[in-house]
């Protein structure tokens, strides 16, 4: 990581974990969790984290901002959304996803851990309607 680049930078933070290449900060504030989430270019759900969890899509809801790079994101119909910061993020359950180009992707997230979708009043899977 490049120290020089303020959202590439150490930060301090409550939890620091490595998920299948993913760096994730996380700073608890109450009973939500803001995380900064780096996936490294060549990263996908499906070569990382697909055997990890043992699942085929990741079941978490992602909510927040995309601060630089580009994440695109297949769901369970076969829809695929593109996010390429700057740019809100809200991903519901029942996806996978790839880093697109040769940059980290940078995500700001905000979760309640399993009571994502509930706290935020998210779908249970995607539909193709947008608020």
């Amino acid at each position: 990581m490049n120290a020089a680049d303020p959202v590439l930078a150490p930060v301090e933070s409550d939890e620091r974990h490595d998920v299948g290449g993913v760096q994730v900060d996380i700073a608890r504030t109450g009973a939500v969790r803001i995380k900064r989430m780096i996936y490294p270019p060549g990263y996908s759900w499906d070569a990382h984290m697909k055997t990890l969890f043992g699942r085929e899509f990741c079941m978490h809801a992602h909510v927040g901002f995309m601060v630089r790079g580009q994440i695109n994101v297949r769901f369970q119909d076969g829809c695929v959304e593109e996010f390429k910061a700057p740019k809100f993020v809200s991903v519901e359950p029942g996806h996978s996803g790839w880093v697109v180009g040769d940059e980290p992707a940078v995500l700001i997230e905000f979760d309640f851990e399993s009571d994502t979708v509930q706290k935020l009043g998210l779908p249970q899977k995607h539909t193709h309607q947008k608020p």
